[in-house]
């Protein structure tokens, strides 16, 4: 079985609490809009992207037998799902979002010692491409994936902890965020001087982007004009990477494949939710030739 984009965990739940300001101040009762569950998480925004962008997808994940797994299977039925028990339930986050889009999120992992996501889940996918979420589950994946190439995302990692390691060594390409790097193009560099990598992308949000290769300095790349109002700024950097992997599917330049997922970033943000709304293919291209 051929596929474009073979994504391996991280479907979760988000409930979207729009707030009047962040940080929320102490008070016993807030009225807010209309509180909603969405389909959320960094794996599921990746592959619901991709799909949306006319790629090939499948994914392999663990979710809960509870009513959060049966909104994610819902929200990804028209994907080629493989689902595992996942034996803690479903991942969860509570999303605070502000007037300006900004977020804070409150994230339940679910987290189960020893857990590993089922090879069989996805041995039968020949993909040309894999983008591993950085899942506990999923770090043993890597010698499953000989011969293809590897995406992950590292977000907000501070470029010391532990933990990302594993995902920033094995990866050959990889996306993280500057919000937690002091010196986001010296942890570039060492992600490159001690993985595999053959580029890094870290995402600076409104300030664009910082894109490393072998052999190259650090080039700055800008954000894409907002194509509307701000309205939530939630899978945003998910977008990026979809729009991103599309360029590069689709055999483009390195710079195009990051205007690309800037475009692709910059419509998450003018749309409610997480993924509910993605980019398609004709848009995103027609606003790349604009």
């Amino acid at each position: 079985m051929t596929r474009d984009v073979l994504v391996l965990g991280g479907a979760g739940v988000d409930t979207t609490v729009y707030v009047p300001e962040l940080p929320l101040p102490y008070k016993d009762t807030y009225l807010v809009p209309p509180v909603v569950d969405r389909i959320g998480s960094t794996g599921a925004g990746v592959a619901l992207g991709c799909h949306a962008l006319g790629l090939g997808v499948a994914f392999a994940d663990l979710i809960g037998d509870d009513p959060q797994g049966a909104l994610i299977r819902h929200a990804l039925r028209d994907l080629d799902c493989r689902w595992g028990p996942a034996a803690a339930g479903t991942r969860r986050s509570v999303l605070l979002v502000g007037p300006d889009g900004r977020r804070t999120s409150l994230h339940d992992p679910k987290f189960t010692p020893g857990e590993r996501l089922p090879r069989e889940l996805y041995s039968d996918v020949r993909p040309r491409h894999v983008h591993v979420s950085i899942m506990n589950f999923c770090r043993h994946v890597y010698p499953d994936l000989d011969g293809v190439p590897v995406s992950t995302d590292l977000h907000d990692w501070d470029g010391a902890a532990d933990y990302q390691k594993d995902f920033a060594y094995g990866s050959d390409l990889v996306f993280l965020s500057a919000a937690a790097l002091p010196d986001p193009a010296a942890t570039m560099r060492d992600i490159l001087e001690r993985g595999r990598a053959h580029t890094v992308v870290c995402t600076r949000g409104a300030g664009g982007c910082l894109v490393l290769t072998r052999g190259s300095e650090v080039r700055a790349f800008p954000a894409a004009p907002l194509p509307g109002p701000v309205a939530d700024s939630n899978g945003a950097g998910d977008a990026f990477v979809s729009g991103f992997l599309y360029g590069t599917l689709r055999g483009r330049p390195l710079e195009e494949c990051v205007r690309l997922g800037a475009i692709a970033g910059a419509h998450a943000c003018t749309v409610a939710g997480t993924h509910e709304s993605p980019i398609s293919e004709r848009l995103l291209l027609d606003r790349a030739s604009a």
